[in-house]
């Protein structure tokens, strides 16, 4: 996938993404406006009916105190004491809320604007809001000989109560918001990984590819050259030809086996050999192998071997791979005059080993990634090394297969040091 067609499905995604966060807050909105509209209206209804009821109860107790007086139609109403109790009007507008499913805290009033005088009040510290913020019904509008007075009615909870209604929709919509949002992130990692994913399967081809021809290359020409009967009539020449094909038969043999201890590594299927093993001596061992290449570039390993218990259980070969990969590293990453560097010390029921070198180094942002498969940092002059990128990917799995650990310290120029624990026994 092109670079093109990435950021064009990363900005129709986005776009995407955005439309249904904004339809899905829109929906929201409405929901919350129907709603609040349909609290005012059952408010009002139940409101309405409380001042019809203590309108008919004002009527009532007239009847019965002046039967002939209240039958007129302009008059002046008891006063409310008279009428009912603070807590009779105070049940009366909790019933009436209730009926209509209006179940949250309330404050009320009546309040004569005139005179500024609360004729009735539930709770005193709540005059100023109910002023500003509450609801007014007009009571006894039939009364003509006194100034309006109205009942307020004031909710100091009413935010919480309409996004307690709201609490489904609110959760779905969050859910279905965080689930679009991952699997959005999700998907453009995905899409990052496997561009990544592409282009070091193409550098692995790559290098794969010119690991494989060279040593073909050369069994092909001893090859043709063997064919010469004049050449094969030399002893000389024909012992050298053959050495030559054992030689890279044998380098073709060991970059194949690196691939298959890779695809065996990653399939789960590794199988050690537990044995006790001394790793001062497996150093010995690949430091004498590895001194004729390091001498060839002027360089020089130096050892400091001061673990005093140095035998550990383990699988020899893969332990000797282990130290193999990480000194040849070393040994390739420095351009000039390797100084490669290897001490052992005892710690924490283990041992501790470093090796230290003088190369080009790496810098913080690809010291994650070295550990990876296939993986081969792309800066500086590492390209001009020969490898496949599955040497520190085998070495981590080694060290862990070994319940041990790897870390790295380095910097870009400054060379680089890999420590490795590995304990004396290995814990199930």
């Amino acid at each position: 996938m092109n670079r093109r067609v990435i950021i064009f499905t990363i900005i129709a995604m986005t776009i995407a993404l955005t439309g249904l966060m904004g339809i899905q807050f829109y929906w929201i909105r409405s929901a919350s406006a129907i709603k609040e509209a349909n609290f005012r209206r059952s408010v009002n209804e139940a409101m309405v009916k409380v001042v019809q009821k203590v309108e008919r109860m004002e009527r009532t107790k007239a009847l019965a105190m002046n039967p002939f007086e209240s039958v007129l139609n302009f008059k002046q109403h008891l006063p409310y004491d008279s009428i009912l109790t603070l807590t009779e009007l105070d049940s009366l507008i909790g019933l009436q809320l209730n009926i209509r499913g209006v179940d949250t805290r309330y404050e009320f009033c009546i309040y004569k604007p005139e005179r500024q005088e609360f004729l009735m009040e539930r709770t005193p510290s709540f005059r100023k809001d109910l002023i500003e913020k509450g609801n007014a019904y007009v009571l006894f509008q039939a009364d003509i000989y006194t100034s309006p007075e109205y009942l307020l009615i004031y909710f100091p909870r009413e935010k919480q109560f309409l996004l307690t209604e709201l609490w489904g929709m609110l959760l779905i919509s969050i859910i279905l918001i965080i689930v679009i949002v991952t699997s959005f992130m999700y998907t453009i990692a995905t899409i990052f990984r496997q561009k990544r994913l592409s282009e070091i399967k193409n550098d692995f081809i790559n290098n794969m590819t010119h690991e494989f021809k060279t040593p073909i290359s050369t069994i092909s020409l001893a090859c043709e050259a063997l064919s010469d009967k004049d050449l094969r009539s030399s002893g000389e020449f024909l012992d050298s030809y053959l050495s030559m094909i054992q030689e890279e038969n044998k380098r073709l043999a060991g970059m194949a086996e690196k691939i298959l201890q890779t695809a065996v590594i990653d399939k789960g299927e590794l199988k050690m050999k537990r044995e006790l093993i001394d790793l001062h001596e497996i150093i010995t061992d690949v430091i004498k192998n590895l001194k004729i290449q390091v001498e060839i570039k002027d360089g020089e390993i130096k050892r400091r071997l001061k673990a005093s218990k140095s035998q550990i259980e383990g699988d020899k070969v893969h332990v000797t791979n282990l130290v193999y990969n990480l000194l040849d590293n070393a040994n390739k990453y420095s351009p000039k005059r390797p100084m490669i560097r290897i001490s052992t010390e005892n710690v924490n029921n283990g041992i501790a080993m470093t090796i230290e070198d003088n190369g080009i180094g790496i810098s913080k942002n690809e010291q994650k990634k070295i550990f990876d498969k296939l993986y081969r940092v792309p800066t500086g002059n590492i390209h001009e090394v020969r490898g496949f990128g599955l040497g520190l990917s085998y070495v981590k799995a080694i060290v862990e297969e070994h319940h041990g650990k790897i870390s790295i310290e380095s910097e870009a120029n400054k060379g680089s040091k890999f420590r490795v624990f590995l304990p004396f026994v290995i814990k199930e």
